[in-house]
């Protein structure tokens, strides 16, 4: 678990670091490199100390055939005895020729097994199993010195040989084969050196190429940790931040293309954020200027509506119909005051803790004489205990009327059911009907101001709007979640989840979002 947790850990850094990556790809390259290098550099020392050990090899074995035919110069094969000394001579004699290299030899009767006169002196460490069936053949074959290489065991340790064959006749004929055997520990010493020193030499040059690369990367890759830098502190909001300029590079030019980018960026965005706080103060301003007008207009058609019957029926029509317009006139009006106030971040909401069965409840009872006109039964499934949160109530009581009153009206006759559901973080109510429903394009634009799902549609409510879009900034300021999912001639079902208190996040919903038809 524990190197699991490092692996993962270095392969986060190694991904996220372009730095560390191209660290580690210039590093990996330049050490294959070098090891194809060094091992191409060993073998061809390797080759070249063996050639010239070999052909040292051979030079000192034609000097040994000399050296055999001088012990047997004065020998004639009349005389054993003196035959039989002489081939005593020719070890210690070759063995005594002053060369750089140790040498092994033997010198072998090959005639007629059953002949014991003629002995077959060698070396006291000549190993004859290095002389196989095979190369003794070869060696009987030819009249040319045969070669080959073997290992050798020297203080325990093996090294590598070679093994020089011949054919020889004494006097009087009797043949006998010549056999030396030259080790090259010298040479295996000066190509391990070689092979340390190659090692070592590319090991201090992967530090320095490593060094250099990294210096050179931290270089090359600053601009680019400043860009990044930048750029979050530019969506961060800090829009004077800017790249530093060096030299007129490929990457002064990039820094110079991201500052003009930058500068007009940050225009737009003070562009769009004075016509945004005209926007916003237009609409607080003439909502607030027009609430004095309207409230004299309203206290007249108030006055009017009272005195109806004493009117005649087109001037009585005419006034119910001027005094249901000035109440929707006046709730567009608070509505876009309201707007206004989350738009200038001056909404302050005022928490206390509420049992959400009783927020429902009235919620239900200030519409349940609209429902009774639109012939709508409102089920209700709430617990049986209190359902305790800690809300503004009269903005959730908003958010609730804002739901019921479109349920009821879109629901076209259908039954609306209300659920409520509690878990250990979160309260949700949700508020379900079997009307005309929403496609996804529709669905996608719910929550806009002034949007309505079907324009053409008849409605008896005369609403703004804008309750739907100012019921998610209510939801938002509790740290809540208004949401929907609707389907055509299926319905829709909205949920309002809540934190049950202010400092505890909602870890998940306690009710479902689904049609009634998906329940």
């Amino acid at each position: 678990m524990f190197i699991g947790r490092i692996y993962k850990a270095a392969l986060g850094r190694f991904r996220s670091s372009l730095q560390l990556r191209a660290l580690a790809y210039t590093v990996a390259l330049s050490g294959s490199a070098l090891v194809l290098l060094g091992g191409v550099l060993s073998f061809s020392i390797g080759n070249g100390l063996f050639s010239t050990r070999t052909e040292q090899a051979e030079l000192e074995s034609h000097r040994a055939t000399f050296a055999v035919s001088r012990v047997f110069s004065g020998v004639t094969g009349a005389n054993q005895q003196q035959l039989s000394k002489a081939i005593a001579e020719v070890v210690p004699e070759l063995e005594s020729i002053g060369v750089s290299q140790t040498r092994q030899v033997a010198f072998l009767y090959s005639g007629p097994k059953n002949s014991k006169q003629y002995s077959s002196p060698k070396s006291t460490n000549f190993d004859l199993s290095l002389i196989t069936t095979e190369f003794r053949a070869r060696v009987l074959a030819t009249e040319d010195i045969e070669s080959q290489t073997v290992q050798i065991s020297r203080g325990g340790e093996s090294i590598p040989a070679i093994l020089i064959g011949q054919r020889y006749e004494v006097p009087k004929g009797h043949p006998y084969e010549l056999y030396l055997v030259y080790d090259m520990y010298n040479e295996q010493q000066t190509l391990g050196f070689v092979q340390r020193t190659l090692v070592l030499g590319g090991l201090v040059t992967l530090m320095i190429i490593g060094f250099f690369s990294f210096l050179v990367t931290s270089w090359l890759v600053r601009p680019v940790r400043d860009a990044a830098e930048v750029s979050e502190f530019i969506a961060a909001g800090d829009l004077d931040r800017r790249l530093p300029v060096r030299g007129s590079d490929v990457i002064a030019v990039l820094a110079t293309s991201f500052n003009h980018m930058a500068d007009s960026l940050q225009e737009k965005i003070k562009a769009m954020r004075q016509l945004s706080t005209m926007q916003q103060r237009f609409v607080s301003d003439v909502s607030h200027e027009l609430r004095t007008p309207l409230t004299t207009m309203k206290l007249t058609a108030d006055y009017l509506y009272s005195e109806k019957e004493n009117f005649d029926d087109l001037s009585k029509r005419s006034v119910e119909i001027m005094h249901s317009q000035m109440d929707r006139f006046d709730q567009l009006l608070a509505d876009l005051l309201e707007i206004s106030r989350y738009d200038a971040a001056g909404v302050k909401p005022q928490y206390e803790v509420h049992d959400l069965n009783g927020i429902v409840g009235s919620a239900l009872e200030s519409i349940q004489q609209f429902a009774d006109s639109k012939g709508v039964y409102l089920e209700v499934e709430i617990p049986s205990g209190a359902v305790q949160c800690e809300v503004d109530v009269i903005r959730i009581e908003r958010i609730l009327n804002n739901l019921l009153t479109n349920a009821i009206e879109h629901s076209e006759g259908k039954p609306v059911k209300i659920r409520v559901a509690q878990n250990e973080t979160a309260v949700a109510v949700s508020v379900t009907d079997q009307g005309i429903g929403m496609n996804d394009a529709e669905l996608a634009q719910a929550f806009n101001r002034f949007w309505r799902a079907d324009p053409s549609r008849k409605r008896t409510t005369g609403g703004t709007g804008l309750g739907l879009a100012i019921s998610i900034e209510d939801a938002q300021l509790h740290n809540g979640v208004l949401e929907v999912t609707a389907a055509p001639n299926l319905g829709a079902c909205f949920r309002l989840t809540l934190p049950k208190r202010q400092d505890v996040a909602i870890e998940d919903s306690p009710l479902k979002l689904a049609l009634e038809t998906e329940n």
